[in-house]
């Protein structure tokens, strides 16, 4: 229930349904901190001739994946070390 409603807000404030330009100020700072948005910009701008930052954007998802892996590491030598890997196969 909760991923699919922050799923819901990331389409929201990313500019799925509509361009950022639309949203209020501090929702377009917020939206710029999703990779999603610029790579709509950069679909829309095959279409309709503007600006995009496509570089950005898969900077940002490149930060975000190591940022995941790391967090996942993290999470499985805690879950190893505390005896929850174990617990859970049983």
């Amino acid at each position: 229930m909760a991923a699919w409603s922050l799923s819901g807000v990331v389409l929201l404030v990313s500019g799925f349904y509509y361009p950022v330009e639309v949203l209020p100020p501090v929702l377009q700072a917020l939206s710029r901190a999703i990779p999603l948005t610029y790579f709509l910009e950069y679909y829309r701008s095959v279409y309709i001739p503007g600006p995009h930052n496509i570089g950005l954007g898969a900077l940002l998802a490149g930060l975000y994946m190591v940022a995941g892996l790391m967090m996942f590491a993290w999470s499985i030598e805690r879950a190893r070390r505390t005896g929850v890997m174990l617990r859970l196969s049983e």
